[in-house]
C-alpha cells in the first residue's frame, strides 16, 4: 500500500483520517507542531480502535515555519493536508488565521512536489464557499467562491478560501505534475476520541454542560468526521478526484435549538441541562459587547446557507451518515470521555 503523510495528526480530523488509512493499510507519517503530542495522538488511536497505532511516524513540522516538511514528505506517495488554525474567537488582527493558513497550505505544496508526491488533497471548507453572498434559496455547491468583499465575512472564511485559492494557483503555476484535490466541509460532528475536537462538537459540548441558557438563532451543515476522513480516502485515490473540490455536508441544515431537540429526544435524562429555549438576537448583539464567543456568532445570527454534496455522492460513491446519527455519536462520545459535567 502506500505511504500516507496527514498534516496536523492531533487535530480532530486528522486523527479520524489516520484511523481510516490505517484500516486500508497505508503506512503512515503525520506532523505535529509539539512533538510531545505523539504520545495523545497515540492515545486516541487507541480510543479509535487502531490495531497498531505505534507504527505511525511523526514529524515536527509548523505551518508557520519551513523546517520540517521536506522530511515529512520525503517518500510519500499522497499528502492529506488537514493542518490549519481554527477561529473560534475574532482575532484583533486578521493575518493571525490568514497568513498560517496560506503560507502553511504553500510549505505543504512545495514540499510535496518537491518529494514527487502524486497527489495532495486539502482540507478547505464550507467557509470557502458560502460566505459573503447575498441570501438565496438554491443550495451552494463547488462552483461558488465565498465573497470576501461581502458583508460580515470575518478572518476565518477569508483564511480558508484565500488558502484554497492559493493552492489551486500554486499547482497551476508551479505544480509539475502535482495533482490536487480539495474537500470542503461543513460543521464537523461526530465520536470524540480525546480532548481535541472540532470546534462544531464544542456547540455539543456546551448544549449538554448547560453552559447556554439559551441558544442563538444559527443554522449550518453538519457532516461526520468518519465520513469526512472517508471523503478525504476518495479524493486521495479516485482518477475521478484529480483537480476537483468536494463538499462534504451530510443533509439538510439545522439549527442550533434543532441540535438540542435531538440530544433531548435521544438522550434523556443525560440531556437534561439542554436549553430549550432561542436567544433573541437583539440579546446576543448586547451580550457580545463582553464576549468574544457571541461577537464572532453576530455574522451567523438567522442566516439560512444551504448546500448539497451531490458530486461527492455522484463522483466518489460517497455516502454520509444522517445528521441525528452523527449528534448523538458526538454526545455519547463526549460523556464516555468524562468531558461533559456529569
Amino acid at each position: 500500500m502506500s505511504t500516507v503523510l496527514v498534516t496536523g495528526g492531533s487535530g480532530f480530523i486528522g486523527v479520524h483520517t489516520i484511523l481510516q488509512l490505517l484500516a486500508a493499510g497505508h503506512d503512515v507519517r503525520t506532523t505535529l507542531r509539539n512533538p510531545d503530542r505523539s504520545a495523545d495522538v497515540i492515545a486516541m488511536l487507541r480510543q479509535g480502535g487502531a490495531a497498531a497505532p505505534d507504527k505511525v511516524g511523526f514529524v515536527t513540522a509548523d505551518l508557520l515555519r519551513d523546517d520540517g516538511w521536506r522530511e515529512a514528505a520525503a517518500g510519500c506517495d499522497y499528502v492529506l493536508h488537514v493542518a490549519s488554525p481554527l477561529g473560534s474567537r475574532v482575532p484583533e488582527d486578521e493575518n493571525e488565521l490568514i497568513v498560517p493558513a496560506r503560507q502553511g497550505t504553500l510549505r505543504v505544496l512545495r514540499a510535496a512536489r518537491d518529494a514527487g508526491v502524486k497527489r495532495v488533497v486539502v482540507t478547505s471548507s464550507f467557509a470557502a464557499i458560502g460566505y459573503g453572498h447575498s441570501p438565496q434559496t438554491e443550495p451552494f455547491d463547488e462552483t461558488v467562491w465565498s465573497n470576501l468583499e461581502g458583508p460580515d465575512v470575518q478572518a476565518y472564511p477569508k483564511s480558508k478560501t484565500l488558502a484554497e485559492r492559493a493552492a489551486w494557483d500554486f499547482v497551476a503555476r508551479e505544480g509539475n505534475g502535482l495533482e490536487l484535490a480539495v474537500v470542503n466541509p461543513t460543521a464537523v460532528f461526530g465520536p470524540a476520541l480525546g480532548p481535541d475536537f472540532s470546534e462544531s462538537i464544542g456547540i455539543i459540548k456546551a448544549l449538554l454542560d448547560g453552559a447556554m441558557p439559551a441558544v442563538p438563532r444559527i443554522h449550518f451543515g453538519l457532516v461526520d468526521v468518519r465520513d469526512v476522513a472517508d471523503l478525504h480516502l476518495r479524493a486521495m485515490t479516485s482518477p475521478n478526484a484529480r483537480g476537483e473540490r468536494f463538499l462534504a455536508v451530510a443533509g439538510e441544515i439545522m439549527s442550533v435549538q434543532q441540535v438540542g431537540r435531538v440530544l433531548r429526544e435521544k438522550l434523556g435524562s443525560q440531556a437534561r441541562r439542554v436549553p430549550r429555549f432561542q436567544v433573541p438576537d437583539w440579546m446576543m448583539r448586547l451580550a457580545a459587547r463582553r464576549n468574544p464567543l457571541a461577537r464572532a456568532a453576530l455574522p451567523l445570527l438567522g442566516k439560512v446557507r444551504r448546500s448539497t454534496s451531490a458530486k461527492a455522492q455522484r463522483v466518489l460513491g460517497w455516502k454520509p451518515r444522517g445528521n441525528e446519527e452523527m449528534i448523538v455519536a458526538t454526545a455519547e462520545s463526549l460523556i464516555g470521555l468524562g468531558l461533559v459535567k456529569a
